[in-house]
């Protein structure tokens, strides 16, 4: 399961998307959460599907890799189609079994919600594997850059965020040596039941955190080791400016909004 976390990954190349300004990206980023969150039928996330698959092909990323992010998501897709499916109520009843009721709504809620859950995390995850933690820093920092009036620490928030995704493989690659030694050990986490694989991760938490404290000191050591002092007066190697594929990357982003909103309308 470890294996098949995509999110914080960073895949480099030299595709379209990749080239893309971080900026524009977090900004498409953002319209294509908000446009998932307005679609409402099923033609809408067809064209959902059809996004996101194209944009997966500019970027050369293998559809099947994407959707191995899915996989350590499944529970809380199980949990949620079934939270939709049996606790929304309705007139338009299909099954009632005892105290059990399936409706229409409840069906469709369970079907929208799901779909909505899986595109969302298809979509942050084509975020970071196209641009890398370093340049998404300078991205988040240059966004933010006008709050600096305010006080605001926007050097160090980016710098804490880029940080959290950039250990999430890091820390993945670490449970997934320590899930390899338990299991040599004769640990199970496969078999019993749910209280019964929960109890026995406990032996896998444990040496987790004490690594991932151990790597944040080390990391702080680091820093101190080389004068980190915050972003004040600090240079960039690498200038973000916009160019004609953020134009048209904007473009295809208005387009897929425009289609949502009008099959919203026309449902």
């Amino acid at each position: 399961m470890m294996k098949n976390i995509t999110l914080g990954q960073f895949m480099p190349g030299d595709s379209v998307i990749h080239k893309l300004d971080p900026r524009c990206k977090l900004g498409l980023t953002l319209a294509y959460i908000i446009g998932v969150f307005l679609v409402k039928g099923v033609a809408g996330y067809l064209i959902t599907a059809a996004l996101v698959v194209f944009v997966a092909r500019l970027a050369r990323i293998p559809i099947k890799y994407l959707a191995r992010g899915l996989k350590p998501l499944k529970w809380i897709v199980i949990f949620t189609a079934v939270l939709n499916l049996f606790m929304t109520g309705g007139e338009d009843v299909l099954v009632r079994v005892w105290k059990i009721t399936i409706t229409m709504t409840g069906l469709r809620n369970a079907f929208f919600f799901t779909f909505r859950l899986a595109f969302l995390v298809l979509g942050t995850s084509v975020l970071t594997l196209t641009t890398s933690p370093i340049v998404l820093t300078d991205a988040l920092e240059r966004i933010m850059s006008p709050l600096k009036v305010v006080r605001f620490p926007a050097h160090e928030i980016a710098m804490m965020m880029t940080i959290a995704l950039r250990f999430i493989p890091t820390l993945t690659e670490e449970a997934q040596k320590i899930l390899n030694a338990q299991s040599a050990r004769g640990a199970d986490f496969e078999s019993g039941s749910i209280f019964r694989r929960a109890k026995a991760m406990v032996p896998l938490l444990v040496p987790l955190f004490v690594s991932a404290f151990r790597r944040a000191g080390d990391l702080a050591m680091a820093m101190e080791a080389r004068c980190y002092h915050g972003g004040e007066g600090r240079t960039r190697l690498r200038v973000l400016k916009y160019s004609r594929y953020d134009l048209y990357a904007v473009a295809v982003m208005a387009a897929y909004i425009v289609l949502v909103v009008l099959e919203g309308v026309l449902l």
